[in-house]
């Protein structure tokens, strides 16, 4: 199972970035990082994992061919054929890119190495997480905790009941917000929760 997790997308880039951030971290080797730099980072990406989702991977589709095509990439091919474990990941095209824009605006923000150190790892911890509740709502495996087994079945409406509901992969807080959320039985199912779009 996590052989398999680590094969695809950028996992393995992910734990190798993610061991080498928090070695750094404990040798305090860019200075001391506060652990509220590490908690905001994580909290940072839960906040950006349903925005994400719902604004960018399902925002309409772009006029230009080169948009489209990573739309498609990104998101659209995933609901066609959610199983596909080569399009259930972050490929690191984009995964590398996405976290130097976040550390740019980090520095930006905050000109001190070891904040930045702790933003970008709690990132990363959080998207590890991510990744790996999205592996788990999409494979046979059977979570152990009841949280688990309840964000399953909450993903899986997203791809199979209707795709304008249950944006929250890891959580269901900000569909809450935006409201996004309803009990399964009172939502209409869709026609297009495969073909987004098309």
């Amino acid at each position: 199972m996590v052989a398999t997790f680590l094969r695809h997308g950028s996992n393995a880039l992910l734990v190798l970035g993610g061991l080498v951030l928090a070695g750094l971290a404990i040798a305090r080797v860019p200075g001391p990082f506060p652990l509220w730099s590490l908690a905001l980072g994580a909290l940072l990406f839960f906040l950006s994992e349903y925005n994400m989702h719902r604004f960018a991977l399902h925002a309409r589709p772009a006029s230009s061919a080169f948009i489209l095509g990573l739309q498609r990439r990104l998101h659209y091919d995933h609901h066609v054929t959610p199983d596909r474990m080569d399009l259930l990941f972050l490929p690191p095209w984009f995964l590398l890119p996405a976290e130097a824009i976040s550390v740019s605006v980090y520095w930006l923000i905050f000109r001190d190495a070891g904040i930045v150190l702790g933003l970008l790892l709690g990132n990363v911890i959080g998207l590890l997480y991510y990744e790996w509740v999205h592996f788990v709502a999409h494979t046979p495996f059977r979570p152990v905790t009841p949280i688990g087994r309840y964000m399953k079945k909450y993903h899986l409406w997203h791809h199979f009941k209707n795709e304008k509901m249950w944006f929250g992969v890891t959580n269901p807080s900000l569909d809450l917000v935006y409201r996004t959320y309803a009990g399964v039985a009172s939502v209409e199912r869709s026609e297009t929760t495969r073909t987004l779009f098309r």
